[in-house]
């Protein structure tokens, strides 16, 4: 398992590419990366807050937790803080497993977790002001079915 919180680029690719390579036991590889988008239309800038050393173990204890629900041979998550402009990765999750429907899983849960749970803050930055992107009752709604 590897957990990075960044504020540098990363290329998902390469990333991809590295992840798993080596280990034969493996028959599925699922992963997702998340870019900023430009939900108002106007987007300057995102910025994006957290603790450090608090993020990373709030995260690692959701990757304990999918390893414990499902079989997984590994789990990566990439996540940035700092600025970022629309376009920008900004995390990425990776599970490994036997089987798919295990990697699948474990993937959705994870970003389910990452979207409505983990310690990170965000402000979307506009040429009308600068405000902090709340929570959203669809996010929630997902975050349920795992309970």
């Amino acid at each position: 398992m590897r957990v990075v919180v960044q504020e540098a680029e990363f290329d998902p690719g390469a990333e991809l590419n590295a992840f798993g390579r080596g280990n034969t036991d493996i028959g599925a590889i699922v992963s997702f990366t998340g870019v900023t988008r430009d939900v108002s239309g106007g987007l300057s800038e995102m910025q994006i807050e957290h603790y450090p050393g608090m993020t990373e173990r709030a995260i690692t204890q959701i990757c304990e937790e999918a390893q414990k629900r499902w079989s997984l041979a590994d789990v990566l998550v990439i996540h940035r803080h700092g600025l970022m402009q629309a376009g920008d990765n900004i995390m990425m999750v990776a599970t490994a497993s036997r089987h798919r429907t295990d990697a699948f899983a474990a993937a959705d849960f994870l970003m389910d977790y990452l979207k409505s749970r983990a310690p990170f803050w965000k402000k979307e930055v506009t040429a009308q002001g600068a405000d902090w992107v709340e929570s959203k009752q669809d996010d929630e709604d997902a975050l349920d079915r795992w309970s």
